[in-house]
């Protein structure tokens, strides 16, 4: 169908490149009527998106899922997850700065910094979670990686 769309609009537009051009004193009426108007087949008919089924599943999706921003902090400077956890806070009451292994030290720095440097805000670490996860290394072995999940609550919001 973009094919036929596509001959439609060059050949619409060799035409106007071919007519004489109008002079100035053509009546608006006259210049519509030469526009030639789409033809829409009879056997494709016209589809509308439903606008009120789209609205609700997503509402519900959003309902169904808990949305909670999460940091994880990887191999960058220590204020790039700060400004990024800053960012997020300023948009969300919870966010989650996520770290693993030897980067759990990193995270606790970027929480202490975000908490001590920014009390007149408001901030405030909420909840603290440890756990381990179970992850195979190169070599094809498994093993166990601690992790560290800090939440940060925006007490203003």
């Amino acid at each position: 169908m973009s094919d036929e769309s596509n001959t439609d609009a060059r050949d619409i537009l060799s035409e106007l490149e071919n007519s004489e051009p109008n002079s100035n004193n053509v009546s608006n009426e006259q210049s519509v009527s030469e526009i030639p108007e789409p033809v829409q087949s009879e056997s494709e008919p016209e589809q509308v998106p439903n606008l009120d089924t789209k609205d609700e599943n997503v509402s519900e999706s959003k309902t169904d899922e808990k949305i909670r921003n999460v940091i994880f902090i990887g191999s960058k400077t220590i204020m790039t997850y700060v400004n990024s956890t800053l960012t997020q806070l300023s948009s969300s009451p919870v966010v989650t700065i996520k770290a693993r292994g030897k980067r759990i030290t990193q995270a606790v720095d970027v929480s202490q910094f975000i908490v001590k440097r920014m009390d007149s805000v408001g901030y405030e670490i909420s909840d603290v979670r440890i756990s381990s996860e179970s992850l195979v290394s190169q070599d094809g072995k498994t093993r166990n990686v601690s992790l560290l999940e800090i939440d940060i609550t925006n007490t203003n919001f």
